[in-house]
């Protein structure tokens, strides 16, 4: 995902909702979400691990969809993984669902039979090998994968690139093929390759901003409108720029028996 989704938790932004119109933190639409769960589920995983889980939407729809089985999610945002709590709460989850605030660098939570690592791979290395080794790692032979990760659909021009997030280079993603080529040097095979759809890109981001759009509208003279302005505006041209050129692929990903 591009950096700029990856910043949460900004100094004063407490007094503005947040996320309210994401059921997914990404770009995933409710008939993909539930051919993923059936997929994922279909060889009856006893343990998942979310990686960069933030609220653990997929990984409640898994242990629904699998109910021997137990889930550990683990992020950094604390404000996400309340929200987390909450919802496995209120489906009656909370004796299946963990949430945790800790850094996936090194874990020790694996191995697990489903590992979900959907636009997180960033929080297990900072290059993507060094990411696919870490979650051949971390799943146990014969369980499953899910990885979300980022990839150029064409190369960006020095043009665009300057309008993405900070520091933005064309060495940031690998195309799609470069992608599945890796997964494969790293110990797994691609069960399914699917990618996320211009539709779904359109709902995320404007669902992304969508609560900060209003609250701008409804609030122009808030002391905190002018920064708030400043760095909603900003995503916007980044994403608009980028729409059409940065893509997201759902790789299942199956381990090489060792």
């Amino acid at each position: 995902m591009p950096p700029t989704h990856q910043v949460r938790n900004v100094p004063g932004m407490t007094a503005i909702p947040r996320h309210t119109r994401l059921t997914f933190h990404g770009p995933l639409s409710e008939t993909r979400a539930a051919q993923l769960v059936a997929r994922l589920t279909r060889n009856t995983p006893k343990t998942v691990l979310d990686i960069g889980c933030g609220w653990g939407e997929l990984m409640l729809r898994v242990l629904e969809a699998a109910p021997r089985a137990k889930g550990i999610g683990v992020d950094l945002d604390a404000e996400d993984l309340s929200r987390g709590r909450r919802a496995a709460e209120q489906r009656g989850l909370t004796t299946r669902a963990r949430f945790v605030e800790e850094s996936a660098t090194g874990t020790t939570r694996g191995p697990a039979d489903l590992v979900l690592c959907v636009g997180a791979s960033q929080a297990l290395g900072d290059q993507l090998p060094r990411a696919l080794a870490e979650l051949r790692r971390l799943v146990s032979d014969g369980g499953r994968v899910l990885l979300g990760e980022g990839f150029w659909q064409r190369p960006p021009t020095e043009a665009e690139l300057s309008r993405m997030w900070p520091d933005a280079a064309a060495t940031d993603h690998h195309d799609l093929a470069t992608v599945v080529d890796l997964a494969i040097e790293a110990g797994f095979r691609p069960e399914w390759t699917e990618t996320a759809s211009l539709d779904e890109w359109e709902e995320f981001e404007s669902a992304y901003q969508a609560d900060t759009e209003v609250w701008l509208a409804e609030h122009p003279g808030h002391p905190l409108a002018a920064g708030t302005r400043e760095r909603v505006d900003r995503h916007r041209a980044a994403w608009l720029t980028y729409r059409g050129i940065l893509g997201l692929a759902y790789l299942t990903l199956v381990p090489v028996a060792r």
